[in-house]
């Protein structure tokens, strides 16, 4: 039996099968043969679209790779990002720590370069380092608009995660805007930082300064940390790691770049040294004024050290980060009205916050 025959035979059993199966919705010959003509075409148009993907993927990582570096410190390793023609590369505060000279590898180069610390800002967990000889062929990556960046979006995370450079996990946008206090154990730098890109993207040791990319090549965030689970004795839970979004990197590299240091924060800010206490619950219950600063927002409103702060607007505060994340949400110069107890009596004043 010639194949062309055993093709007529096969397409009407098929037809039969499939009419018999919906055969209670209504079905006649002309509909199941569409439909049989229909599934060949999902069939054929699948393998397209996977290679179309893949395609995708393939390109944009021989577009950005290039531009993700490792950084060695003397006892850290993490990644950068090749800011600029002039050999300035972005990271993590976290990933400098308190170190000022550094080793990097670029990922098409075994040659080890070395580099100098330019400033570190660990308020927001962002550094800039600039390499003391600019190799041929450095290419700067390009920073995608932060605001553009939506939910369900595929991105690639590049970096040297647990020392393995030039490595790619892939995921998608998973959230946008979220606040996160980063741990100071580890060598984290216990900032607070806001409108964070949530990924599924693995996030892991190493990955830290990296680069969080779109399928347009696009940095869109600097992978910074990883959520923990302390059910699982504060092990990295899988598939939740979070970027710093590519707008606020781009505010503070400039600066850096420019000035050599971090000129205007745009963090909001009460001006004051706190510190959480408990009830008599022995919950955490607000935070204590320890320190004002002469001239800040709260010295301004009129609250002073031994006040404990318990609101800020709409939110409730109990510990120190409650209030570092509800500040995260505002800006210098917005007024907000700040709640606190004073000898046992509660009062509240209007604030004019300042700049952290």
């Amino acid at each position: 039996m010639d194949a062309s025959r055993t093709r007529a035979l096969f397409l009407p059993v098929t037809a039969a099968a499939v009419c018999s199966m919906v055969l209670l919705g209504g079905c006649s010959g002309g509909e199941s043969s569409a439909k049989a003509e229909g599934d060949l075409t999902t069939q054929a148009a699948a393998p397209v679209a996977a290679n179309d993907l893949q395609g995708d993927y393939q390109k944009v990582i021989k577009d950005v790779l290039p531009s993700v570096v490792q950084i060695q410190a003397s006892s850290d390793l993490g990644s950068g990002v090749v800011y600029d023609d002039n050999g300035h590369i972005v990271t993590n505060a976290h990933v400098v720590g308190n170190e000022k000279t550094f080793k990097v590898t670029t990922a098409n180069s075994e040659d080890v370069l070395t580099a100098k610390l330019v400033f570190a800002y660990p308020e927001q967990d962002l550094a800039v380092i600039k390499l003391d000889r600019k190799p041929e062929g450095l290419k700067a990556a390009e920073f995608g608009d932060s605001s553009k960046v939506e939910v369900g979006q595929i991105v690639l995370a590049m970096g040297s995660p647990l020392g393995l450079s030039s490595s790619v996990t892939q995921g998608i946008v998973s959230a946008t805007g979220r606040t996160v206090s980063e741990g100071r154990a580890g060598g984290g730098t216990g900032a607070t930082i806001a409108n964070m890109v949530q990924t599924s993207a693995a996030i892991n040791p190493g990955n830290s300064g990296g680069a969080l990319v779109n399928l347009d090549g696009q940095v869109i965030g600097i992978p910074t940390l990883a959520a923990t689970d302390p059910g699982l004795g504060d092990s990295a839970a899988p598939g939740i790691g979070f970027a710093i979004p590519a707008s606020m990197v781009r505010t503070i590299a400039d600066q850096i770049v420019k000035d050599g240091r971090v000129t205007d924060s745009g963090r909001a800010a009460l001006g004051i040294t706190g510190r959480t206490v408990v009830g008599d619950d022995y919950q955490p219950a607000g935070v204590a004024v320890v320190q004002v600063r002469d001239g800040g927002a709260a010295s301004k409103a009129g609250i002073e050290a031994g006040d404990v702060i318990t609101g800020l607007g709409d939110v409730e505060i109990t510990t120190i980060t409650s209030l570092s994340e509800a500040l995260a949400a505002e800006k210098p110069g917005d007024r907000v009205r700040v709640t606190y107890t004073r000898n046992g009596s509660e009062k509240s004043v209007e604030v004019t916050l300042g700049e952290q």
